[in-house]
């Protein structure tokens, strides 16, 4: 397990790509170890609030000297960070989340990666290793938004066949990534999936009838990052060796899971 680091890190750009969706640059040398569904906490500069915010990776500059992080503006911590400009320093711990996604179970499969909403982010640095490093049989990538604002759609059409599902059924397929799945009669032998919990129960459910193997990334409001607190704990199909109790941190245990081993 690698010591997290608390360090500083220079904003290199930031831009809004939809209503609350934040999109940052950050040079740091954690990059160089982060792994596709890991994340890091951001300090906000605002002394009373003393914790980290935890954001997921997106992506991981060619470089590997800086980190994309698109996230959502859902309190005053994600709010402070939406006015950090280009050549200011903040402070962020990292890497966080010992398990990410095991690339290496794509191998020679047909891979399906699905996420919805802030979901969405931590699937394209997921995407972009399949390509590089996972050599899967073929790539589809099904996402879920509200409406046509279908951040960072060109970023995922670049690594995968791209299908999307909206909500009011705006683009794509009317519905939720499982509709869209069955509209456009979607194979896989390896699930990798992002989103809120009622969508990740959906594809537990569907890669369980379709004996796929699935992997999800649990969301959960976390205060320490590190394990420490069990403020992000969830229920498990085994016992902890340790604990002897059906629990797992989703932030060290996790953020990735087999769906099999989760209740949820």
């Amino acid at each position: 397990m690698a010591k997290k680091k608390k360090i500083e890190a220079l904003v290199i750009s930031q831009k809004m790509l939809a209503d609350g969706i934040l999109d940052m640059w950050i040079a740091t040398p954690l990059a160089e170890s982060a792994k596709p569904g890991q994340f890091i906490g951001i300090y906000p500069m605002d002394m009373t609030k003393l914790l980290p915010r935890p954001i997921s990776i997106c992506e991981v500059s060619d470089e590997k000297d800086a980190l994309r992080l698109v996230y959502r503006i859902s309190g005053k911590g994600t709010a402070e960070f939406a006015l950090y400009k280009q050549g200011q320093h903040v402070k962020i711990i990292g890497i966080l989340g010992d398990n990410g996604f095991p690339v290496e179970a794509s191998q020679g499969k047909k891979v399906l990666v699905m996420g919805g909403g802030i979901g969405v982010p931590p699937l394209l640095e997921l995407s972009k290793q399949l390509n590089v490093s996972g050599k899967p049989e073929s790539i589809d990538i099904v996402m879920g938004y509200r409406n046509n604002e279908t951040f960072l759609k060109e970023d995922f059409e670049q690594y995968g066949n791209l299908h999307i599902a909206t909500e009011d059924g705006s683009i794509g397929t009317k519905g939720n990534v499982i509709d869209a799945v069955k509209e456009n009669n979607i194979k896989a032998d390896v699930i990798y999936a992002c989103g809120p919990m009622p969508m990740l129960r959906a594809i537990k459910k569907y890669a369980s009838e379709n004996n796929i193997k699935a992997y999800i990334s649990l969301e959960e409001r976390m205060a320490c990052g590190v394990g420490a607190c069990l403020g992000c704990v969830c229920t498990t199909t085994h016992k902890d060796e340790h604990s002897h109790v059906n629990n797992a941190r989703i932030c060290t245990d996790g953020p990735v899971f087999d769906a099999e081993s989760v209740d949820i």
